[in-house]
């Protein structure tokens, strides 16, 4: 049975101190104990050093927002895996809608991303998802079958294995609306039947694959609940303790 998990992308909000407060709350609740739902924290970079010492000792591990490829360099800006893992990551977060969209990341450079966390022994969550124009243009299944292929390029089967997969609709990020959960169910089911055909029965089996796209505390359950869904990618209801522990619990 596949491990359901948690993870909560803070985006570009919270500064240090309030990192700390976000932190504490969320630890000192009943999901920073004895919970078997996994839970991940991805705040911004400059609280990964505290968050880390923060959540020492708990059952909830800490993830980065994204990296670069490269593993150091004249590139100004940007984080590399040897970084992240050097203040605590164990996870980080790939090709999340806003940066396939407003930072107009490729498939190609998020399959550079993908085998340099891998090389790095950081586990990636490997972000996919359609626009609203291309929803109802019925090119849904065209565009995640693209994303996850040249995606993946290269990986062997065992490297996948390493990867969390998260299906996030643009249209669902940030909106207000979300995926029904038929509509995130149809397209789980797809992307978990594509890995079956590509590589393996058992890579299809055991695979995680999250569903994000305003989850909050009210749908969490319902589309939790669904076969293919294991877990959630949290955005702006994980930026509150009670609303992130509430979808927590919904995994149980």
């Amino acid at each position: 049975m596949r491990t359901k998990i948690v993870a909560g992308n803070w985006k570009m909000n919270n500064d240090l101190s309030a990192s700390i407060n976000l932190i504490s709350e969320i630890k000192n609740s009943s999901i920073g104990k004895n919970f078997k739902t996994k839970i991940i924290l991805c705040p911004p970079f400059t609280s990964l050093e505290t968050a880390n010492a923060l959540l020492k000792g708990t059952k909830i591990s800490l993830g980065a927002q994204n990296m670069y490829y490269e593993e150091n360099g004249a590139y100004t800006g940007e984080i590399s895996a040897k970084m992240l893992k050097s203040v605590g990551c164990e996870f980080v977060i790939i090709g999340h809608s806003e940066r396939r969209t407003i930072f107009e990341e490729s498939d190609e450079i998020i399959n550079l991303k993908l085998k340099a966390a891998l090389k790095n022994n950081l586990k990636p969550i490997f972000c996919i998802g359609e626009t609203l124009e291309e929803r109802e243009k019925d090119k849904t299944f065209d565009v995640i079958r693209r994303q996850v292929i040249d995606g993946l390029k290269d990986l062997s089967e065992s490297e996948i294995q390493n990867i969390i997969f998260a299906y996030e609709p643009v249209w669902a990020i940030g909106t207000g609306k979300n995926a029904t959960p038929y509509q995130a169910q149809e397209v789980h089911k797809f992307i978990r039947d594509l890995l079956q055909k590509e590589y393996s029965t058992y890579l299809s089996d055991n695979i995680i694959i999250q569903y994000g796209g305003s989850v909050k505390p009210d749908n969490a359950s319902e589309l939790m609940a669904q076969p293919d869904i294991d877990g959630a990618l949290v955005g702006g209801a994980c930026l509150r303790s009670d609303s992130f522990i509430k979808i927590v619990e919904s995994a149980e």
